[in-house]
């Protein structure tokens, strides 16, 4: 299996790995951010650019670098190679001006999106973008638009990553709605006023990383970080029954797939489990869901380690 170098710590990945899936299996500050990939929905990255890293040896049998930076998301680890992410300056400034790029357009919303607090791109403004916007061109806007009866479209805020997209593809027999358009006039939009009315249509709001696709019936109860996430399941005949309840006391909010360290849904969850079901006595409660100490969901979040589920 082929060897490879990252900041400085060596792995052993199988054939085919990714050097971002390689930098995944070390983990820690090296791991370059994702907007765009997402490693369970095929198709997925080369869109955003924040992954961008360096290569500063190909592999053992050609030890030249490459000539530009390349999305660790796409390009494929050889034995040999060295990777420089966080070690490089080159690399902070290319990801500076692509995180400058994907905060042309979108709105200074925060303080009202329901994102807010779960925002992949809040993160990464607050990491590598600038205090002042250098644009100075009017911003393209959209109306806000209901595109079926759960899911809100704020097409100001969205990045154009195509995950819901691909996750409509993947979950769906008849995807309904996609970007059309070219350039600096492409949106998601549905086809010809069709609406996302599938059994597995929620699954668009957990895999977008920003506020662009929000639940129609979560927006503006409360802020993620007043609530706690529990983890539960329940049976059910479409999905595996495995979600996050969000609960206010012995109130539920809000209902989302579980996510892995890296935001990422594996078993994704029906439209029945995510609306329908917001009553405490349709769940097995299992424990309290492991929150990264970073965010700010952890802030007053208590959990009993022996009792998390992971």
């Amino acid at each position: 299996m082929p060897k490879v170098k990252i900041d400085g710590f060596e792995v052993e990945v199988p054939e085919g790995t990714t050097i971002l899936q390689a930098a995944r299996q070390i983990g820690g500050d090296i791991v370059p951010p994702a907007m765009c990939y997402y490693s369970t929905l095929k198709g997925s990255g080369g869109k955003c650019r924040t992954c961008l890293v360096k290569v500063t040896k190909a592999s053992e049998k050609d030890p030249r670098p490459l000539p530009k930076l390349v999305a660790s998301c796409q390009q494929v680890v050889m034995d040999g190679m060295e990777v420089a992410n966080i070690s490089s300056e080159e690399v902070l400034n290319a990801r500076r001006g692509v995180v400058e790029f994907l905060l042309v357009n979108h709105p200074l919303d925060c303080p009202i999106c329901d994102q807010a607090g779960e925002c992949q791109l809040q993160d990464l403004a607050f990491e590598h973008g600038l205090a002042s916007t250098r644009y100075e061109f009017e911003r393209r806007t959209f109306e806000q638009i209901d595109i079926g009866p759960y899911i809100k479209l704020h097409m100001t805020r969205c990045i154009l990553c195509y995950r819901c997209v691909h996750v409509a593809n993947q979950l769906t027999d008849e995807r309904v709605h996609g970007v059309i358009h070219r350039g600096d006039h492409a949106e998601i939009s549905t086809y010809i006023e069709k609406a996302i009315e599938n059994d597995f249509s929620g699954n668009v709001i957990d895999v977008c990383p920003v506020g662009a696709l929000t639940d129609r019936t979560f927006r503006f109860k409360s802020r993620v970080w007043f609530l706690n996430p529990m983890y539960a399941h329940r049976n059910c005949d479409k999905c595996s029954g495995k979600a996050v309840v969000w609960m206010y006391g012995h109130e539920i909010y809000r209902v989302t797939a579980r996510e892995d360290a890296y935001g990422e849904v594996h078993e994704f969850i029906c439209n029945t489990c995510r609306f329908d079901k917001k009553d405490a006595a349709d769940w097995t409660i299992e424990g309290p869901a492991h929150i990264d100490r970073h965010s700010v969901i952890s802030q007053n979040h208590y959990e009993d380690e022996a009792k998390v589920v992971r």
